[in-house]
């Protein structure tokens, strides 16, 4: 019996789209870069509510929704990071309780 190669079946056109191109992208960047821009981002979140706060508190405040959801959107952005910190640190935690 013989076995024909899959190329005969597929069209050429499908096969080169398969194929990564020659000057294919670096690969994306690494976990702990993103995490830390994920950090950098939440931190300049909490620091630009912290400075419509204090303008709220001196009454400079133009538009008081604008600055309501700012609150809102920092507090949960950082919600969000908690809460991810709390699975990342659950999963080790569990890899390192397994048995080799």
């Amino acid at each position: 019996m013989q076995v024909a190669s899959i190329s005969q079946f597929i069209a050429p056109s499908a096969i080169a789209s398969i194929e990564p191109p020659a000057n294919a992208a670096a690969p994306a960047q690494s976990f702990g870069n993103m995490v830390s821009q994920g950090l950098a981002q939440v931190n300049e979140q909490l620091q630009t509510s912290q400075t419509d706060l204090q303008a709220l508190a001196t009454g400079d405040v133009q538009n008081l929704h604008q600055v309501m959801i700012r609150m809102e959107e920092s507090r949960l952005s950082f919600q969000l990071m908690l809460q991810v910190r709390n699975r990342l640190l659950e999963s080790y935690q569990d890899i390192m309780k397994m048995q080799i």
